[in-house]
């Protein structure tokens, strides 16, 4: 008997110490353990296209990504010794022409206008216009009025330029 209680007790230590040795690391991260984050399907994360212009010292930079008529992206302007301006946009496109929505900081202020733009080909050009002010926002006061005069923006890689959609 003495024999089998040994190897009972061998066998056990063995068998534990392989189930231990087998069993998956499930330490916290965010208060879920690795075992949930590795089944979870990773996310692709959205670039969508970038547009460009640069003329003289100033500059204008778009990401974009258009589904189903719809179009959301982040706008920045950069125009030489004038205070910067950037964010975000959402709207919709009505044929070639987008219509957004953009809140933006600047000069460490939020605001909110509309904006229009022009795409012909791999390219989008800025819409000008008469604005109101519409319960706090500057809106077109007649968008079939609008003329697209400014530079076209060119498509651009986005990869270059990721550093400066990056979320700050």
């Amino acid at each position: 008997m003495p024999y089998n209680l040994k190897t009972f007790l061998l066998y056990f230590i063995l068998i534990t110490l392989c189930i231990s040795c087998r069993k998956k690391e499930t330490t916290s991260v965010s208060g879920t353990s690795q075992d949930s984050v590795a089944q979870t399907p990773p996310v692709e994360e959205v670039v969508g296209d970038c547009f460009m212009v640069v003329t003289g010292k100033d500059s204008m930079l778009m990401q974009i990504v258009i589904e189903n008529n719809s179009a959301v992206g982040q706008l920045h302007y950069r125009f030489y010794e004038k205070d910067k301006s950037g964010g975000t946009f959402f709207g919709d496109m009505h044929g070639d022409t987008l219509i957004a929505d953009y809140k933006f900081m600047s000069e460490g202020m939020e605001s909110e206008r509309e904006v229009a733009f022009l795409r012909k080909g791999e390219t989008f050009i800025e819409g000008y216009g008469v604005e109101e002010d519409k319960d706090g926002r500057m809106v077109f006061k007649n968008i079939n009025s609008l003329r697209f005069s400014g530079q076209p923006m060119q498509k651009v890689d986005c990869a270059p330029l990721s550093w400066y959609f990056a979320k700050k």
